[in-house]
């Protein structure tokens, strides 16, 4: 293992810095010196690293530049307190991290990292200039997991099929993993999956703390193949869980403390979930309530809602425990098709309580029985 202090590696290679070739499948710690060279330090020894390399990173970093992960790699902090890198004041970053296909506007998919173990910061109050995201995740396979996500105007962590000038995929971006991190006062969502295309499928999101986000708590483009389960959500000004397309998902054993923790008008809902038509979902034993009090006297609250995009859609919801504010605004299963489409739904052993409308079953809604 060799260590690089973070103010002798900017604009040099490895060699440059007496590193063996036979030690380049070694860590290479880089420290943090919590200044405005930090950054340029930072993607310097990563832009110099093998494919392979395990890249540590110890102390505090001043984020003046968006750090760029390449893939074939993994990034580790020694801990979410021992690592933090932090937005300089005034930098006004799209991202603190973010894959590299992203930045260089490619229309491929980037190859599979892992980032773990380290705390993203990103100084709100003090970068009024930008919607910064945490981590913004634009590669395949990859894994992040255990991070402290803090204070970000815009998302707390982004997956997305778009690069930052909105260059769509042509690939498909599937088969990752988000687990055991804790992201709080986002601007916007806490863990946003973009994709108004069909790329970002068949991932896994659980055992995840989201609090106190400007918009949703976990916002889902496109919902296919995922599984979502054990997430603990709370303080969201609107919809706890917004999953659209679901196709073969599963959303289970989240626990939603409370939505619609707003002001503003509308239609707010614990969990909303939209089916595609071709496949089956499944929707069970999430603890959902509103301990806001469904306080905005104009909204309406759906603790759990199902609609359909297309065709025939088809979803078990079974064993979810939901219990509202005893206000008139409150309905607790929400089930509904839109002329043309067609919604099935197995509805079975749902606790229900303390809500104005127990179950709204729309029109071209079949409540069928279970076996």
């Amino acid at each position: 293992m060799f260590r690089i202090a973070a103010a002798c590696l900017a604009g040099v290679s490895l060699c440059a810095v007496g590193l063996p070739v036979a030690a380049q499948s070694a860590p290479i710690v880089i420290v943090g010196t919590n200044t405005e060279a930090d950054a340029a330090t930072l993607n310097a020894a990563i832009a110099a690293s093998p494919e392979g390399s395990e890249i540590v990173l110890r102390g505090t970093f001043l984020i003046s530049e968006t750090i760029r992960l390449l893939g074939h790699r993994s990034y580790r902090g020694e801990s979410r307190a021992g690592t933090v890198l932090r937005q300089a004041d005034g930098a006004n970053l799209d991202a603190l991290m973010a894959s590299d296909v992203y930045l260089d506007n490619r229309d491929y998919t980037g190859v599979p990292l892992a980032v773990r173990h380290l705390t993203l910061d990103g100084n709100r109050a003090r970068n009024p200039g930008a919607q910064t995201s945490g981590l913004v995740l634009r590669s395949w396979l990859s894994v992040v997991e255990d991070l402290h996500i803090a204070n970000m105007a815009g998302d707390g962590l982004r997956v997305t099929s778009v690069s930052r000038d909105g260059t769509g995929l042509k690939t498909t971006q599937v088969n990752g993993r988000i687990s055991d991190c804790f992201i709080e006062n986002s601007g916007r969502h806490g863990i946003h999956i973009e994709d108004p295309g069909n790329a970002v499928t068949d991932w896994i999101l659980r055992d995840n703390w989201v609090a106190g986000s400007g918009s949703d708590g976990i916002h889902m483009d496109n919902a296919a193949g995922w599984i979502v389960e054990r997430n603990h959500i709370y303080g969201v000004r609107h919809h706890a869980i917004y999953a659209h397309r679901l196709y073969a998902t599963s959303i289970a054993d989240n626990y939603v403390e409370g939505f619609g923790e707003t002001d503003e008008a509308g239609t707010w809902c614990g969990i909303i979930a939209t089916l595609q038509g071709d496949a089956a979902s499944t929707i069970a034993n999430n603890r959902i309530f509103c301990f806001g009090g469904e306080k905005q006297e104009e909204s309406a609250y759906h603790y759990l809602a199902v609609s359909v995009n297309y065709g025939r859609g088809m979803a078990v919801v079974a064993g979810n425990a939901i219990r509202g504010a005893g206000t008139p605004r409150g309905t607790g299963l929400h089930y509904t098709a839109a002329e043309g489409r067609v919604l099935e739904v197995v509805s079975t052993a749902n606790a229900v309580t303390d809500v104005q409308t127990a179950r709204h079953v729309g029109e071209r809604v079949s409540v069928a029985p279970s076996f």
